[in-house]
């Protein structure tokens, strides 16, 4: 996969990645040997190198570094054994199927990823894990429970080590809602994210019409 920037907003795979009924937005890019299966990839999140992830929504605008685990397997702990004989049995025995009823339990514990959502080298989210807009996972970090907007979490389990911004500025970053703008409207609003403080871009981007 080239370095060369996208001259269209279709979105760039690696010809390493694997993906199977996946849905990408525009200017995506997926790195190589990234392993999508059932994955939703929202206008600009990217994947780095060797990430994995399955029955996850993904937003906008989301970072997501290599070696990330995103939905990671789960197996039957209460069954006699844990082992994928019991619910991937087709793998070793041609006249038994895979366990339907399993594999629904898995694809109801969705990984639900908001936008512009930094996750770290290395971490791991569980099943059924809500991350809200703005949040930031640390690197090797293991998500077994929700993160809310805007807020920064590390370490295994993971916890809360701070928030980006006081409560005021989340809330109005989360009306703002800048990752839905026109593709236009965002890139007229770059030079503004890289030279302002966040209350004077807010201060400025609010009272901006909207087209």
């Amino acid at each position: 996969m080239s370095d060369a920037p996208a001259t269209n907003s279709d979105p760039r795979i690696h010809p390493t990645a694997e993906l199977k009924s996946c849905r990408l937005g525009r200017h995506v890019v997926i790195g190589e040997r990234v392993i999508l299966r059932e994955v939703t990839v929202g206008d600009f999140s990217y994947f780095e190198r060797h990430g994995e992830a399955i029955y996850t929504s993904i937003g906008k605008f989301c970072s997501i570094a290599a070696n990330t685990r995103i939905n990671a397997l789960e197996h039957p702990m209460e069954r006699v054994t844990t082992h994928k004989v019991s619910y991937r049995p087709n793998e070793y025995f041609k006249f038994l199927g895979v366990d339907q009823a399993f594999r629904g339990r898995r694809q109801a514990r969705s990984v639900t990823i908001g936008n512009d959502v930094w996750i770290g080298h290395g971490a791991v989210i569980l099943p059924g894990v809500t991350i809200g807009n703005g949040a930031v996972v640390g690197a090797n970090a293991v998500v077994s429970k929700p993160v809310a907007p805007y807020e920064i979490v590390a370490g295994v389990p993971a916890r809360r080590t701070r928030m980006r911004f006081a409560p005021e500025i989340v809330a109005r970053l989360e009306a703002l809602a800048w990752w839905d703008w026109p593709t236009e409207r965002i890139a007229e609003a770059v030079p503004d994210m890289q030279a302002l403080a966040i209350d004077a871009f807010l201060d400025k981007w609010e009272t901006l019409p909207r087209e």
